[in-house]
């Protein structure tokens, strides 16, 4: 007598061999830009050791110091304009990060995306551990550093158009935003283990914060070449539908400019899915309905996510007087919120079908929030993980859904008519421009907090309120197309 099969072989064996490549990319994707988030996120832990309060720090008693004050800090961070040079150090980072994305698109369109990524993750791995081996040979020039944060910010810049791009190859329109809600976990997962690895080391040997994150990345590359499956007809996989029925509403479509992007005239339909020659153009590529109000968007709402993701362990060991390490564990509760901001985003986008409605919502709800928090945020332990995990979700629940959901549809839009090659770009002008918003964010957050923590809120909740306005236009037809006024492009007809 033939026993049943046992669960875990039941659902293994009935993944057909389409899902299985599909779930492995995912799986690997995740696991990438994991890794990228991770190599980030050690900076702002160690921000509290480079520069801290020595006064509170027992020293051995064979040291001579001379001031009391200053002893256990990492020159040059020992002097009172310590707060702009980690704003120099982070904006190194991100400017060239925001510049760097505009071209990486390009590159990533002409590239093979396996290659691309595990050079990247290579480059990534090798100037983060650069920055940690600054410690070990007793580095104290601030340009070191700038320089090292300089390169990887470049360097970094061939995660997230790539992966998205993979992503996109292989996933269609369906439940795209709770797929991708999912999946852009990522982000908050790699901070907190970014945060939980740079915490293990950094009252110690705060060199080694990097160093072993460092590794981490270029042990990830290395996965990436000899795994990553760029495209579905690489290993003779089905291709995803990318578009609606023509019957159905698209989701972002304009009857204005819903016109073929590349020789001019009109589309009557959907056309499948091909590979076209040239790769679509970056003026092309901002004329997609949407690209332009997602983009401003973004660069407000990211701006919002990165003060908090540079500052947040700083803020916390401020005002609320913890140590490095308690104040970085702690931190890792507002990546907690993304998690589930993420996938809440993805699955009410889903269901309702309004991309821009669901951010705009987030968005409008993060600013209040953010206000309590600064106000309330420090009063006992549960009232901290309460209001951490709220801005957390409605902070990067917006910041989530546009950089992939949304992003992968505009990538994909049926304007135009099946060019794959598109994506990467468009995926790369969308984030590059979020990222000019995330080098704002934390530089303006170095010259204000020394005015104190509460004009740093007061333009934090002021970004949130710009970046609700640039999604009104959206929110605007999103709501005329529950209420039944559908606007059809001109020569488009109903099959």
């Amino acid at each position: 007598m033939r026993t049943s099969l046992a669960p875990g072989i039941k659902l293994i064996t009935s993944l057909s061999r389409d899902n299985w490549y599909r779930y492995f990319t995912l799986f690997l994707t995740f696991l990438f830009y994991t890794s990228y988030h991770l190599s980030r996120k050690p900076i702002s832990i160690v921000k509290s050791e480079l520069h801290r309060n020595c006064s509170l720090v027992i020293h051995p008693p064979d040291l001579n110091i001379t001031n009391n004050d200053t002893w256990c800090d990492w020159a040059p961070f020992d002097q009172d304009d310590y707060q702009k040079l980690f704003g120099l150090l982070d904006n190194a980072f991100l400017v060239a990060y925001a510049i760097g994305m505009f071209f990486s698109g390009i590159f990533g369109e002409r590239l093979p995306l396996r290659y691309y990524l595990t050079s990247g993750m290579l480059l990534s791995g090798l100037f983060t551990s650069l920055f940690g081996l600054g410690f070990y040979w007793n580095i104290h020039s601030v340009w070191y550093y700038a320089f090292v944060q300089v390169m990887n910010g470049l360097v970094q810049t061939t995660g997230w158009p790539a992966v998205v791009a993979c992503v996109g190859n292989w996933f269609g329109k369906g439940k795209r935003g709770l797929i991708m809600g999912v999946w852009n976990s990522h982000t908050s997962v790699g901070n907190i283990l970014g945060s939980l690895i740079a915490g293990a080391y950094v009252s110690s040997a705060w060199g080694l914060s990097f160093i072993v994150p460092g590794i981490i990345i270029a042990c990830a590359g290395v996965i990436c070449f000899l795994f990553l499956v760029e495209k579905p007809e690489d290993v003779n996989c089905t291709l995803p539908q990318h578009h609606e029925s023509a019957e159905q509403e698209p989701l972002l479509r304009n009857s204005s400019s819903n016109e073929e992007i590349f020789n001019g005239h009109t589309s009557t339909a959907v056309e499948p899915a091909q590979e076209h020659a040239e790769a679509i153009s970056f003026c092309g590529a901002l004329r997609i309905p949407g690209v332009v109000e997602f983009s401003l968007c973004l660069l407000f709402a990211k701006l919002v996510s990165y003060t908090f993701l540079y500052w947040l362990p700083l803020y916390i060991a401020n005002v609320a007087h913890f140590d490095p390490k308690k104040a970085g564990d702690l931190s890792t509760l507002f990546d907690v919120g993304g998690i589930l901001g993420g996938i809440l985003a993805g699955l009410v986008s889903d269901y309702t079908g309004g991309r821009a409605t669901t951010c705009c919502v987030m968005l409008i709800v993060a600013a209040p929030m953010l206000f309590l928090y600064n106000k309330i945020g420090q009063n006992g332990l549960a009232t901290t993980t309460g209001m951490l995990l709220f801005c957390g979700a409605l902070v990067n629940g917006p910041y989530a859904l546009i950089t992939t959901a949304v992003s992968a549809d505009l990538g994909t839009h049926e304007s135009l008519r099946g060019n794959a090659r598109a994506l990467s770009t468009v995926t790369a002008i969308i984030d590059g421009t979020g990222s000019i918003g995330a080098a704002l964010g934390p530089l303006l957050a170095g010259l204000i907090s020394p005015t104190g923590w509460n004009n740093v809120f007061y333009m934090l909740i002021s970004a949130d309120v710009l970046a609700c306005l640039f999604l009104c236009r959206l929110v605007y037809k999103e709501v005329r197309r529950w209420c039944g006024y559908t606007t059809r492009p001109r020569g488009f007809k109903e099959i």
